[in-house]
């Protein structure tokens, strides 16, 4: 009996010091998936195709530009669709029945700063990790004319490489260039071609002067109104 409780005694003493288990905590990531999202579907038929959507061909990323669904008499509709290779930068144009999938294109969408360019290569800054990341003129197009130093944008990666950038619907832009105000014109009846701080070159009120700042349809390209 001795025995026993003197063994008692010393595992006793032995768990008095014995470190405690760790605890696990885990990082909130709230904050990351509010700049970073990513993009996972299951695979896409003709008849839900729409434009914008991100599609592999052969291993390569494709984004739709256009689509166009023929129906016919007798047998199953077909759709032509367009196609951007946004590695390469060419377009494709294939007819397909409507019963062909595609396997989507698992993107990463990052929240970025415009910062520089250099000769034909665009420059971004990765707003959660600082990372910078250029951007072919290939891919950028003639999308270039609407950033400006520290414009926000949205890069479109995949495998880690930019494939892509998608810029706001609606920016304001201040007016760099354009003709005088015509005297006693207060409509907007009257348009005139006015540069855009940012490069775009519009159309806007007749009204408007130097340095007066707008809002944009980027995708339109058109004047929406003033800022005040």
């Amino acid at each position: 009996m001795f025995r026993t409780v003197f063994l008692a005694s010393i595992l006793g003493a032995a768990a008095a010091f014995a470190p405690a288990c760790p605890v696990a905590f885990s990082r909130s990531s709230s904050s990351r998936q509010v700049k970073r999202s990513s993009i996972h579907m299951g695979s896409v038929s003709c008849s839900d195709i729409k434009n914008g959507m991100t599609l592999l061909i052969d291993d390569q990323p494709h984004k739709v530009l256009s689509f166009s669904i023929m129906k016919q008499a007798r047998g199953a509709a077909k759709t032509t669709i367009k196609f951007k290779n946004l590695k390469k930068g060419n377009t494709i144009e294939n007819t397909y029945r409507s019963q062909e999938s595609f396997d989507p294109a698992e993107v990463i969408k990052a929240a970025a700063q415009y910062t520089y360019s250099d000769g034909d290569n665009y420059f971004f800054m990765d707003n959660e990790t600082f990372e910078e990341t250029m951007i072919e003129g290939d891919i950028m197009g003639d999308k270039f004319q609407w950033v400006t130093e520290g414009s926000e944008v949205t890069l479109v990666m995949f495998d880690g490489i930019a494939i892509d950038l998608l810029i706001p619907n609606t920016i304001n832009a201040k007016i760099a260039e354009t003709e005088p105000n015509m005297k006693g014109n207060t409509s907007g009846a009257f348009t005139k071609p006015a540069t855009l701080e940012c490069g775009a070159v519009i159309s806007v009120p007749g009204f408007l002067e130097v340095g007066e700042e707008i809002r944009v349809d980027t995708e339109k390209k058109t004047y929406l109104e003033r800022v005040k």
